[in-house]
């Protein structure tokens, strides 16, 4: 997918390596002060921990066909709606599906605005918590040269089926060095004060490295630079300026590194989630030549962050002249031998999925197949588990307002999962 295949066979079964820190935590030897990040602790969280019923992943789902999209990259669905899907085009279209019939014409066209080789596109939509009301929305593309914009529309008024092409106001550009490693992902999520009392949600924007291979302008542990990070804004324009910046912002303040930061160190974050349950952040962050990684943090843990990339890819040690101390450590790996790309999804929560019920939900671009583990921060894996369903070019995962899920695969099917039973 979007250019993330790199010449190995996918195995067909995707086994995952447990790995030791033993023999990773020098990699190619000395030349750096950064220490290996310690492996996340294993089993159930300790006393005092909240206990959420958790499904045992074994079976008794169904993929049920919602319809076939031209690369569908994503599913999205406004707040207070509950009867229209949106699905997000790789080649510049949203789509809707209402009441389970596609509607005729697009919601939005940028075709002829987004360039679409290897990891480019139309890749994500969001929209503004008060969407009901303001009519808000925000998508992230690749422009026709190849540069990240970030652009809020608004509903139209004579039309709640199609966004006003004349409102676009572009909230953020990155350039971007190379084609590949764009992230991609609108979310809004978690808003905080200083103090860490809850505020107004507030946009999550992932960005990758800037592409290549391997970090060649080591932006994952750079500060000063967007790329490589997850970011967070208010995109409302503020004080003549596109957006603002919380104060509560890690990085607010401090000399060199840009206050839009949230949390670094990622390679490419092509998807991330947050629980809605217990607010953890998961991000499936994609691998270089070696390992694909998920990290799982507690709500808040983000802040900050630093996930390790370029310094280490998964456990492993990478590049010999980054330091990552303190870093993060994914809380599952895996190698190429089972899979190509990871594509990061949702910890479930749709009441009528009960053996995925407080499952973190993924899957691999090359092997199709859907996994879950139990979605516990900072533990490692130790029940991840194979769902028997098979999704080929696996893109991308949706969630709508009733937390049901939606894999979607390049090839051009969105499904949704279904009780085995219904």
């Amino acid at each position: 997918m979007l250019g993330f295949l790199r010449g190995r066979r996918p195995h067909p079964s995707l086994a995952i390596l447990v790995l030791v820190l033993a023999g990773c935590g020098g990699g190619d030897g000395g030349g750096t002060a950064a220490s290996a990040p310690p492996p996340p602790k294993s089993g159930p969280a300790g006393q005092g921990s909240e206990q959420l019923p958790t499904g045992d992943g074994q079976g008794g789902v169904r993929l049920q066909r919602v319809g076939d999209f031209d690369q569908p990259l994503y599913v999205a669905q406004p707040p207070g709606d509950n009867r229209d899907l949106f699905v997000v085009e790789k080649t510049g279209r949203v789509q809707i599906v209402r009441d389970g019939q596609r509607v005729s014409r697009p919601f939005l066209d940028l075709s002829d605005q987004v360039s679409t080789g290897s990891e480019q596109g139309l890749l994500s939509l969001a929209f503004a918590p008060d969407y009901r009301r303001s009519g808000l929305l925000y998508v992230d593309y690749t422009d026709t040269a190849g540069d990240t914009r970030v652009v809020e529309y608004r509903r139209s008024s004579s039309d709640p089926l199609v966004a006003d092409p004349g409102s676009a106001r572009e909230v953020l550009g990155v350039d971007q060095p190379y084609a590949n490693h764009n992230g991609g992902l609108l979310l809004f999520g978690p808003g905080e004060t200083r103090k860490g009392s809850q505020a107004p949600e507030l946009l999550y924007i992932g960005l990758g490295d800037g592409g290549s291979e391997g970090d060649p302008d080591r932006n994952g542990q750079d500060l000063s630079t967007l790329l490589g990070k997850i970011l967070r804004i208010d995109p409302r324009a503020s004080g003549g300026r596109p957006y603002s910046v919380p104060d509560s912002n890690p990085f607010v303040g401090r000399s060199g590194a840009r206050s839009e930061i949230y949390s670094y160190g990622l390679r490419n974050p092509w998807r991330f989630s947050f629980d809605p349950v217990t607010g953890a952040l998961a991000i499936g962050d994609v691998g270089q030549s070696e390992i694909e990684e998920v990290d799982l943090v507690a709500r808040g843990n983000g802040r900050g962050a630093n996930f390790g990339w370029s310094a280490y890819e998964g456990l492993h040690r990478f590049n010999d002249d980054q330091q990552a101390t303190n870093a993060v450590p994914p809380v599952l790996v895996y190698s190429h031998d089972a899979g190509c790309s990871i594509t990061g999804g949702y910890v479930a929560r749709d009441p009528g999925l009960r053996s995925l019920y407080g499952r973190y939900l993924y899957g691999d671009f090359c092997a199709g197949q859907l996994r879950s583990f139990a979605a516990t921060p900072g533990r490692r894996a130790i029940d991840d588990r194979a769902l028997h369903l098979q999704v080929p070019s696996l893109s991308s995962f949706g969630e709508d307002n009733a937390g049901h899920l939606y894999p979607t695969s390049l090839a051009g099917p969105v499904y949704r999962l279904v009780a085995a039973g219904s």
